[in-house]
């Protein structure tokens, strides 16, 4: 049986945000024959609403390659029949792609998705793997079925999560991690190599998308608890609390053992040696944060200009 070179395949990428739009780079520049890009509708940013192009069309306008952009794929796919891909490749897309897409490619639909399965189907699993305080995630190569993450597994890449990590410094790592295994595997996969393996259901956990009212830390939980929200929301779009009746985003912090009886959402410090509030178990030091109207600055700076916080409380 004559071998079938991965990089002669014509592939349609789907993927929208900057995680994506890494691994559409890493496959233009090994070679691999991108046909088409699919990619959510371009939107308004800032106060003045300027269409912004998103990351995956910037990449593919580069090399060359034409961009489809449907509101509704599942309504608007007739023109990837027309495109007639060997192989579609998904990450982070956006949207639900219908089973008449599946159907359409002779090597099927691969998903990159960013845990290891089962753990952590769903929207935003990255996120969730910072606010559960996990220690390891990674990316999963991944059959793309009708229903939502639930395909065969074909190959995993671990990816370590450090104390210093958050969202955005995670979600690079996952992008980095992505380009390996699509390295790795892809040709594996093209030869029938890879039989995959089907997840076990007792095992699957779902994380859906964070809403904007979860943004707002919930002071009713631990120290540890409010430590990985503030992970799993930096850099963008940010965990906050109210003080004195403006909103203070936090952006890094670090879990301190203590036993003090101050109140909930208490400051028990504000001087140079630390920025600190109770919290039910334990308390929390900030470390970096932004007042509503500024810019965002380290602790230090933030109390030079805001004297007589201890025993104010985070609300």
């Amino acid at each position: 049986m004559m071998k079938i070179d991965t990089k002669e395949l014509r592939i349609v990428f789907m993927g929208t945000p900057e995680i994506s739009a890494g691994l559409l780079r890493t496959l233009f520049e090994n070679k691999f024959n991108v046909v088409a890009v699919v990619a959510q509708p371009d939107k308004p940013v800032g106060r003045k609403g300027i269409l912004q192009k998103v990351p995956t069309k910037v990449v593919a306008e580069e090399f060359g390659v034409p961009v489809y952009q449907p509101i509704k794929i599942r309504k608007d796919y007739e023109f990837l029949k027309e495109i007639n891909p060997d192989l579609i490749l998904t990450f982070a897309y956006g949207q639900i792609v219908p089973e008449g897409v599946l159907n359409i490619p002779k090597y099927g639909c691969l998903n990159f998705h960013g845990s290891l399965l089962p753990k952590y189907r769903g929207a935003a699993p990255i996120q969730f793997s910072l606010i559960n305080n996990e220690s390891v995630t990674g990316v999963t190569l991944m059959e793309m079925i009708k229903e939502m993450d639930a395909g065969k597994m074909f190959a995993s890449k671990e990816v370590i999560i450090e104390e210093n990590d958050n969202a955005t410094s995670l979600f690079k790592k996952i992008e980095v991690a992505s380009c390996e295994l699509l390295l790795d595997k892809i040709q594996d996969y093209v030869d029938g190599k890879l039989p995959g393996e089907e997840q076990d259901p007792s095992k699957v956990t779902f994380c859906p998308m964070i809403k904007p009212e979860e943004e707002k830390i919930n002071l009713d939980l631990s120290a540890k608890e409010i430590w990985g929200w503030i992970r799993g929301l930096s850099d963008e779009p940010g965990a906050f609390l109210y003080l004195n009746g403006l909103k203070i985003k936090i952006f890094k912090a670090k879990l301190i053992d203590d036993n003090s009886s101050g109140n909930i959402g208490e400051i028990i410090k504000a001087d140079k040696t630390g920025f600190v509030f109770q919290t039910k178990c334990g308390a929390i030091s900030i470390l970096e944060l932004q007042k509503e109207g500024k810019g965002r600055m380290d602790y230090k700076s933030f109390l030079n200009g805001n004297q007589g916080l201890l025993g104010k409380k985070f609300e």
